[in-house]
């Protein structure tokens, strides 16, 4: 069993947000799949990319974003789910007033970490977050 805070964790920020990967093989030993938290403020973006090896399933717990998926928009509330199947491509984006806090979780594991995402638009510039 493991148990891991959030806030003990440090923000990776390379694809934008606030995004702290929790229970992951590196920090837990999982070996199906790893989940964490995202928070984008207003105005804030992940970058487009997708998951050769893994689904992505995301919760929103509070706010509200848009999921671009495959370029078509899906509008998400709190308390919406969305499943992203492998291959999909995928951006998320905060066009609201408050920031969005959504949980994560992606399975089956990547053969390598470096495999595991696919990033198809340019990373934000790090000085934008």
């Amino acid at each position: 069993m493991t148990r891991i805070a959030a806030k003990d964790v440090a923000s990776n920020r390379r694809r934008g947000g606030d995004l702290r990967t929790l229970l992951s093989p590196a920090t837990a030993g999982t070996t199906s799949g790893f989940m964490g938290v995202l928070t984008l403020e207003p105005g804030e973006v992940v970058t487009e990319h997708y998951h050769p090896y893994s689904e992505e399933f995301l919760y929103l717990v509070s706010g509200s974003i848009t999921a671009r998926v495959d370029g078509e928009p899906v509008s998400l509330d709190a308390g919406d789910a969305l499943h992203l199947p492998i291959n999909v491509r995928h951006r998320l984006e905060n066009h609201g007033e408050k920031p969005a806090f959504m949980v994560f979780q992606l399975g089956p594991l990547a053969p390598s970490p470096e495999l595991g995402h696919v990033d198809t638009e340019p990373l934000p510039e790090r000085e934008s977050i």
